[in-house]
């Protein structure tokens, strides 16, 4: 396991080098929603050739969920930050990913092999956010730069805030297509057949045991 300081946008091919189970440190400009009405929108409008409000080629585009609003003066103000499970994006991640050439996604939960196999396509990594971290994601939050589609909840609003070095972030998915979940379902399948076999000699002992 290694510690990355990465600086976003990202170098081209800097990804190659950053491997499932490291650690990451992300600073420069993401891009969060927590909205499926809002991803859908994305992958909607890319497929009509409508461009998006803010520029999301090689950008970082995050399931991270906020609490804010705007200011009299324009300006925006973040009270927190916290992440949301990204598996119920899994239909539509592949085709932003591929479409926008995203440098970076993450979330927490990971997500499907489609999703794996475009970001082994573009070069993009999987960070995962840790579920509960609050006030230690939140202290990373510099600046509000944009908000769009503010027809929405505030979660939902496309928002794009600039972190300096949020973190710690686990790679849970790596440009070469390495996913620590895919790893994990793998080694739990394998380990069903015992479970249920130890489960039905448990039942049969008990069975046997009664009077």
């Amino acid at each position: 396991m290694r510690e990355h300081h990465l600086t976003l946008p990202l170098t081209p091919g800097i990804t190659d080098d950053v491997l499932a189970g490291d650690i990451v440190h992300l600073s420069g400009e993401v891009v969060m929603s927590i909205g499926l009405p809002t991803f859908r929108r994305l992958r909607q409008e890319l497929h009509d050739g409508v461009p998006p409000p803010l520029d999301l080629r090689g950008a970082a585009l995050m399931h991270i969920s906020s609490s804010g609003r705007r200011l009299d003066d324009g300006t925006h103000e973040l009270d927190y930050i916290n992440t949301t499970t990204t598996t119920r994006f899994d239909d539509v991640m592949p085709d932003l990913i591929r479409g926008y050439g995203l440098s970076v996604v993450g979330g927490k939960g990971g997500l499907g092999e489609e999703s794996v196999r475009a970001m082994r396509e573009t070069g993009t990594i999987y960070l995962s956010i840790p579920g509960g971290g609050a006030t230690l994601l939140s202290s990373a939050v510099r600046e509000v730069v944009e908000v769009h589609w503010t027809e929405y909840i505030w979660q939902f609003q496309l928002i794009k805030t600039r972190f300096e070095e949020l973190g710690p972030l686990t790679v849970g998915i790596d440009a070469h297509g390495t996913s620590l979940y895919s790893d994990l379902k793998s080694k739990a399948e394998n380990r069903l057949p015992a479970i249920r076999a130890a489960l039905s000699a448990r039942r049969e002992a008990d069975l046997r045991a009664r009077p």
